[in-house]
């Protein structure tokens, strides 16, 4: 791991996103069910599962810091008629960031609607899995350029 103890403490926060895409029809069959499918509230549960892979994020990329999560928050919302975007945004007082930790909410969460969807196809796709934001560390960082 990157030695960080000679890092000050400061507020760390990073959104990441992930686009899940439907078969036109998926789509209008989730909208016209709620957002149910036959496992259950598609959108619930994968905001469950986003946030426990967010607090969880040091057990599956093997270098990453064990963090005190401080505020975990999920906007999922259609775009397009045909994709749904989840954005997850991670917040914590430390010495290093939380971009892994916003990445594999957001990862995790688009994972879950596919679990829970793929009995109505197969031809669903994640992708656009990308970081957004960035602040509070020696750089930060909104949509793909550095601006400090």
């Amino acid at each position: 791991m990157v030695d960080v103890g000679a890092k000050r403490a400061t507020a760390r926060v990073a959104v990441a996103q992930a686009v899940v895409r439907f078969p036109a029809a998926v789509a209008r069959a989730l909208r016209a069910q709620g957002m149910r499918a036959k496992k259950g509230p598609v959108i619930d549960t994968a905001i469950i599962a986003g946030t426990m892979a967010v607090k969880r994020t040091h057990e599956l990329i093997p270098f990453c810091h064990s963090l005190a999560i401080e505020r975990c928050d999920f906007v999922v919302e259609f775009a397009t008629s045909t994709e749904l975007v989840i954005r997850c945004e991670v917040a914590v007082t430390h010495k290093t960031g939380v971009e892994m930790e916003a990445l594999t909410g957001a990862s995790v969460a688009a994972l879950t609607v596919y679990d829970m969807c793929k009995a109505l196809s197969h031809e669903i796709v994640i992708g656009d899995v990308r970081l957004l934001e960035k602040s509070g560390g020696k750089r930060r960082v909104r949509a793909d350029k550095v601006v400090q």
